[in-house]
């Protein structure tokens, strides 16, 4: 049985680890815990039964509560299951880390493993390249490089002598 249980927003990390802790300490049947990307002030817990869950979580800090109804897995799947394929990464781009170590740094893309969920990156503001693997939804594409690149740029300068030549003045 799923249960989704209250606890304090940005505390979930350490409210998870007090549930585990407590569940391994009093042998409780509970089988797993997890907190989803995105869901803050959320955490789900799988446990046998009502009972365990509630002793599980019943007075600890940052936990608010049990969520009166319990959730089927098909509920949550899209919270749990990560979705490879709705990135748009390609190698060349440039993109921004929102995740640390390397928070606000730039990087461009060198490789894509959509397969894991990773891309290589190789950071700008190091004065030596070194190549870091880092997860798909740790960083957000800022500038891409563009594949027809020559054909617009001829295309830019084209338009550019069109105007020039409706300015001139003999």
């Amino acid at each position: 049985m799923l249960f989704i249980i209250k606890v304090t927003t940005n505390k979930e990390d350490r409210a998870l680890e007090m549930i585990s802790q407590r569940a391994g300490k009093k042998s409780l049947n509970v089988f797993s815990i997890i907190r989803p990307h995105g869901l803050k002030g959320y955490i789900i817990l799988e446990a046998a039964d009502r009972e365990s869950a509630e002793e599980a979580a019943f007075n600890l800090p940052y936990v608010k509560g049990i969520i009166g109804k319990t959730v089927t897995y098909e509920e949550i799947r899209n919270m749990i299951e990560p979705k490879a394929e709705d990135y748009h990464i390609e190698v060349g781009d440039i993109v921004e880390m929102i995740a640390e170590p390397f928070k606000n740094e730039q990087a461009k893309v060198t490789r894509v493993d959509k397969q894991k969920g990773e891309v290589v990156v190789s950071l700008l503001g190091a004065s030596v390249p070194i190549p870091v693997t880092v997860k798909i939804d740790n960083v957000k594409v800022i500038r891409r490089e563009d594949k027809g690149s020559d054909t617009q740029d001829n295309e830019n300068k084209s338009n550019a002598r069109e105007e020039e030549e409706e300015f001139t003045f003999e």
